[in-house]
């Protein structure tokens, strides 16, 4: 990508978003956006220098306390139009993203829906604001609780996820009071600049949701800015972790969601054609590009690695791939030239390290665009690169033990933390897992164990810093502070009749 700007037709490049309108920004810097199934540059993205990240920031902060003063009634009813309008440009913010991404336009749609599953929750903030009352906590005198925003706050968001991620963040964070920057992948941040369309098309005020584009420049000037209260970050475990330490530095709250080595525990009792399937949608698909992609079958036992490497050969080998317009596609590119070369590197890297590589999907790589087929690894042990660290490309690896207590232990030494999943028949060993485990998000039977939007996401260890998961209640305490309130009132005050329905105003 490049970071200096080139001839362009003005149609080409891609706006901010700053104070209720599209900003094109001063162009001094910018990168390309490619379709990743030609490898074609189909637009450029302006890259915001620190001051136009300062006036973007003095936009939110001065939008901010009217936003903050309106009742959360009326702010759930902004989130309700908002529901409405997103699931109508649907079609529009699906092909948007796949364009961009790559991913497969089902696969983009159905990005769309869990992210308006959190819509959805946040439409409910008025209940879930309600504190807590304590009557005569002493004579004439009671105690009550509540939450208050906490003012700008700002989300940086990766490119597996063009809009679910951001979705994952903003409403919460709009619903609670707050103003919100958000600052999304510039590989692809078409969507950003939709959805910003739409929240202002469904009378979000001015300057409350702003988009501003930018590189690790804009990253490390969110998290120092004084006028940002707390960062959301969603990306890979090195970059959470300097965005936890740069911004907990600067007096930020931050929660900083990293990167994954999912397993899957496969036991001997489980449906192998059902844990068979799972796993071909849970490795493969969106290309492996997810953070909750599952990139290591745990079999127990040799019998059931080998009946499972048998049914996987030939569903990996038949894999369908293909551009975000052919709806036959299983899966579609990776997003650059660069990560697919990063990705073929593991697998060469397994090989290396003596791994047997059943299937290779590296066979009849072009030039054109970014694809790269399904690869399929037996014989994976924990000392190997492809097991230590996470790929985020379509590559699966079967690793043999011989219990049920050795996939336990051999999950739990993992410096990643953030999803694993048990197929089994049996109820005790589910329950035994789900207990043992140290993992954050856990599957019986369900390979991609994402929390419904009333829950919350987050991992253990590598794959989260920070003190808070993501969206749910969780996402309600990020985005607020707790106000405790002792009061006492002076007897004689008195106030006149009301005879018409009291409405909150």
């Amino acid at each position: 990508m490049s970071a200096s700007p080139r001839s362009a037709t003005p149609a080409s490049w891609i706006t901010h978003w700053v104070g209720g309108k599209a900003v094109p920004g001063e162009q001094t810097r910018a990168g390309d956006v490619f379709d990743p199934s030609t490898g074609e540059v189909t637009a450029r993205v302006p890259f915001a220098s620190l001051e136009e990240l300062d006036a973007c920031v003095r936009t939110a902060r001065a939008a901010y306390p009217a936003w903050a003063a309106t009742p959360p009634l009326r702010r759930a009813r902004v989130m309700f139009r908002f529901r409405d309008l997103l699931e109508r440009a649907s079609d529009e913010l699906a092909e948007a993203i796949s364009r961009e991404h790559g991913k497969t336009l089902a696969d983009a749609r159905g990005e769309i829906v869990r992210g308006l599953e959190v819509v959805e929750f946040a439409c409910g903030i008025p209940d879930l604001l309600k504190g807590e009352h304590n009557e005569s906590v002493g004579t004439g005198v009671d105690a009550f609780s509540i939450r208050q925003p906490l003012g700008v706050v700002a989300g940086i968001t990766p490119f597996n996820f063009p809009a679910m991620v951001p979705l994952w963040m903003f409403p919460i964070a709009l619903a609670c009071g707050n103003a919100f920057i958000l600052k999304p992948s510039e590989r692809d941040p078409s969507a950003s600049v939709l959805i910003a369309r739409i929240l202002h098309e469904a009378g979000l005020p001015a300057g409350v949701f702003n988009v501003i584009h930018g590189d690790r420049e804009i990253v490390d000037g969110l998290l120092s800015h004084p006028g940002v209260a707390a960062v959301s970050f969603v990306g890979s475990t090195p970059v959470a972790r300097h965005v936890h330490l740069e911004g907990t530095k600067h007096g930020k709250r931050v929660q900083a969601l990293g990167g994954a080595k999912n397993h899957a525990v496969i036991m001997p009792d489980a449906d192998l054609d059902d844990a068979v399937n799972a796993l071909m949608g849970a490795a493969f698909g969106s290309a492996g590009e997810r953070c909750m992609a599952i990139s290591i079958a745990v079999a127990v036992g040799d019998d059931t690695a080998d009946r499972l490497i048998t049914k996987l050969e030939p569903k990996v080998k038949a894999l369908r791939i293909g551009g975000y317009s052919d709806l036959n596609a299983d899966m579609g590119p990776l997003i650059t030239g660069e990560h697919r070369s990063k990705v073929c590197s593991y697998i060469e890297s397994g090989v290396g390290e003596g791994a047997s590589l059943v299937v290779d999907g590296r066979g009849g790589l072009s030039n054109k665009g970014f694809f790269l087929g399904g690869s399929l690894f037996d014989g994976v042990k924990p000392q190997m690169r492809i097991y230590q660290e996470e790929i985020f490309g379509p590559v699966l690896g079967v690793v043999r033990v011989p219990d049920l207590d050795a996939a336990i232990d051999l999950i739990n030494a993992h410096t990643y933390a953030n999803g694993t999943a048990i197929f089994t028949r049996s109820g005790s060993a589910a329950r035994a897992f789900t207990s043992a485990i140290e993992v954050g998000m856990v599957g019986v039977n369900v390979p991609l164990p994402v929390p419904m939007a009333f829950h919350s996401f987050g991992g253990w260890r590598s794959s989260l810093f920070g003190d808070h998961h993501i969206y749910g209640r969780e996402g309600v305490r990020f985005y607020t502070r707790l106000k405790a309130v002792t009061q006492r009132w002076p007897r004689d005050v008195q106030h006149a009749a009301e005879f018409s329905m009291p409405t909150m105003k």
